[in-house]
């Protein structure tokens, strides 16, 4: 047994000793450098012009352009990805799993996209044990994770989305799938996952629970998991784990060589070209790419990513490629870039390309049965066509890094978060790739006669057209399947494409159940206005009908204050309440320009406003009713809202203008009042 075959053969009985064959560790090995968007949609038989794009995703996403320098017009789309951080890995991994993925990692990791830096030269056993004692050394404490499950793990494996890029176990059964039917296997390879039980179980639970802390690049996003199901996860990819260990290493029996040595060889092969290791440094910089990478034989020091046939001949049509003017990319060209390099295709679909192959979108479920009837649109990623004029800027920062913006509680799958860094460009790419032209025509103003919310209300409601059919809010299900509950409709959706996809659904968004209500409506334009207007005000107005019951009527701050203008018992015709989360409450005198009463507990119930035409005066619900002093004559302004949600009251009192807030400080309100530009405070409490 030669060297290369001994370092085969003691990596992968480490990695599959203990482990059942249904395990996703044991998927088919893949013996090239893999990158999952390059092996899904080129092909031998693909003509040069085709395979030339796939080439140039290999340079960038193989780091070529880490060591190598390319044409200025080029370095953008080729900019190198971040590997991962390596200035903690001594807790992650043992020094014989160091040591064997250093010396020869597509024998420890088959699939891995790290290249070999070392062909079996005098002295580069000694090399790699240095490099192996340095980056050993970097040993913070790991944190404390709770124990995991490894039963709840396998089910989330399997359900979330992991299998969109790793290999499903051959033990679970997709949810759809008969007892007696054979479960398809992916066609495509899966992303290799071959490391994963080399982790200490602490350091695998945080870098699930996190993975762009360790990977900044996102190719492993954050899957949004709560720290419990991160250690679930992570007691599933620890299924049968035995410690590995680096026999030949031991039978080489190297004498120590030294951190600090090891330290200067990460920084003289230019290993910091690509990895944070906590040390400073800049790396060496090499001629423009040729293809020396590419030879059958190369030096100690040449990076060999031990790449297949179809892999070197994409990459050398890249290397021509980049010889020439760098094309000006559109915006379409650079979302199916930025899409490519992370693997969005893996779920999403767009303009006809990518999406889940059917082995894998067979694992994705739903755990809400009355779902089933939206067929595929119940369980797989949303088609991302239109996207860019179907979504505020707001709330694709929520989609793609931010949080709480999941719309369809019944799915399983997650979407990831890959970084802002990563996915922000993507936002003013499909904004000008989606631009409808001519863009459809809305009137979001609030200020024709039938901008109305309770006209929006009853076209929503049972005995309208009967939106809440399929459509829930608030809190509420819909009276059927649960169809994308309303509730953030104004801040999710941009009112051109409300508009449009109401008055064409089947054109707008192809395979929607939604069917085409407003189609020969005369009123269709003041119709969909109104309901925009409804949903616009929605906090503050009741339910529609078939979702309201009694309760509904009872104001409730929760997370924010409610403002509230009636006729209030106490303060008068001009009343406008103030609802504070925490049981504190007031109301202001728009006539008398005044704090007129404060109150605890409950705010307000809002059944006689909105539902007697007389509108008798509304008393407040809680408890401890104080009115404030009279004061002399002021005339109103009206008032503002800040970012907290807090209003301030505008005034005029002798000429002055006067700024005056509420704001809750446990069981009584700090007052600040500003009186040409001079703040005083007080305190009201009773």
């Amino acid at each position: 047994m030669n060297r290369a075959q001994a370092l085969s053969f003691f990596a992968v009985s480490a990695i599959f000793c203990g482990q059942s064959d249904a395990h996703p560790l044991q998927a088919e090995p893949i013996n090239h450098a893999y990158v999952f968007n390059f092996d899904q949609f080129n092909l031998p038989e693909d003509p040069d012009e085709h395979l030339v794009t796939g080439g140039l995703l290999l340079m960038a996403e193989l780091n070529c352009t880490a060591c190598h320098e390319v044409p200025k017009g080029w370095q953008e789309r080729l900019k190198p990805k971040p590997a991962p951080d390596l200035s903690a890995v001594g807790s992650r991994l043992d020094e014989d799993t160091l040591w064997l993925m250093i010396r020869s990692p597509q024998h420890r990791k088959k699939g891995t996209q790290m290249p070999g830096l070392f062909a079996g030269e005098e002295g580069d056993d000694e090399k790699v044990e240095a490099l192996v004692e340095y980056l050993a050394s970097l040993k913070p404490e790991a944190p404390k994770m709770p124990a995991g499950d490894a039963e709840r793990g396998k089910e989330l494996y399997h359900k979330v989305g992991c299998v969109a890029c790793h290999e499903p176990a051959l033990d679970v059964r997709p949810p759809k799938v008969p007892a007696d039917a054979e479960v398809e296997k992916p066609g495509n390879a899966s992303v290799p996952i071959a490391l994963a039980d080399a982790y200490e179980f602490n350091a695998l639970a945080a870098f699930l629970k996190n993975p762009l802390h360790t990977r900044p690049a996102g190719r492993m996003p954050d899957m949004r998991l709560s720290e419990q199901e991160a250690s679930d996860l992570a007691a599933y990819l620890h299924t049968g784990r035995i410690a590995e260990r680096a026999t030949t290493r031991a039978a080489l029996n190297i004498p120590k060589q030294g951190i600090e040595k090891g330290k200067a060889l990460f920084s003289a092969m230019n290993c910091i070209a690509c990895h944070q290791s906590g040390q400073s440094g800049h790396p060496r910089p090499i001629q423009t790419p040729t293809a020396g990478c590419l030879a059958e034989k190369q030096p100690t020091g040449t990076p060999r990513f031990d790449l297949n046939d179809l892999q070197k001949r994409a990459l050398r049509l890249a290397l021509a490629e980049i010889q020439k003017p760098a094309p000006q990319l559109t915006a379409q060209q650079q979302i199916d870039w930025q899409m490519s390099r992370l693997n969005c295709y893996a779920c999403h679909d767009r303009d006809g390309k990518g999406g889940p192959e059917d082995p894998r979108a067979q694992y994705f479920g739903v755990n809400d049965p009355t779902a089933e009837s939206l067929g595929e649109l119940a369980h797989l990623p949303p088609n991302l066509d239109k996207v860019g004029r179907k979504l505020t800027r707001g709330w694709f920062e929520k989609i793609l890094w931010g949080q709480n913006g999941s719309v369809r509680p019944y799915m399983d799958i997650r979407m990831p978060n890959f970084g802002q860094t990563q996915t922000e460009m993507l936002i003013s790419a499909f904004n000008e790739a989606d631009e409808l032209d001519p863009p459809v025509k809305i009137d979001v103003s609030g200020l024709e006669k039938h901008h109305r919310a309770e006209l929006g209300r009853k076209l929503l409601g049972a005995t309208g057209l009967a939106c809440v059919s399929c459509h829930g809010l608030k809190d509420r299900k819909s009276l059927g399947p649960p169809v994308i509950r309303l509730t953030h409709t104004v801040e999710r959706l941009q009112p051109e494409y409300f508009k449009e996809l109401l008055l064409n659904p089947q054109v707008t968004q192809p395979g929607t159940v939604m069917p085409p209500m407003f189609v020969g409506r005369k009123t269709a334009d003041k119709d969909i206005e109104s309901i925009w207007t409804y949903l616009r005000e929605v906090d503050g107005q009741p339910l529609p009908e078939g979702l309201m019951s009694a309760a509904d009527f009872e104001l409730k701050p929760t997370d924010k204050p409610i403002i509230f203008r009636s006729f209030i018992e106490g303060v008068g015709t001009h009343a406008i309440g103030v609802g504070f989360p925490g049981g504190l409450n007031a109301a202001f005198d728009g006539k008398t320009s005044r704090w007129a009463i404060v109150w605890k507990g409950r705010f307000l119930d809002a059944m006689s406003n909105w539902q007697d035409r007389a509108m008798p005066p509304i008393k407040p619900l809680g408890t401890d009713i104080k009115e404030m002093p009279t004061t002399r004559e002021r005339i109103f302004g009206g008032y503002r809202i800040g970012k907290d949600g807090i209003p301030t009251f505008l005034y005029r009192e002798n000429g002055q203008q006067v700024e005056d807030t509420l704001k809750p400080a446990g069981d009584h309100f700090e007052r600040t009042i500003k009186t040409n530009g001079k703040e005083t405070k007080e305190v009201v409490s009773w």
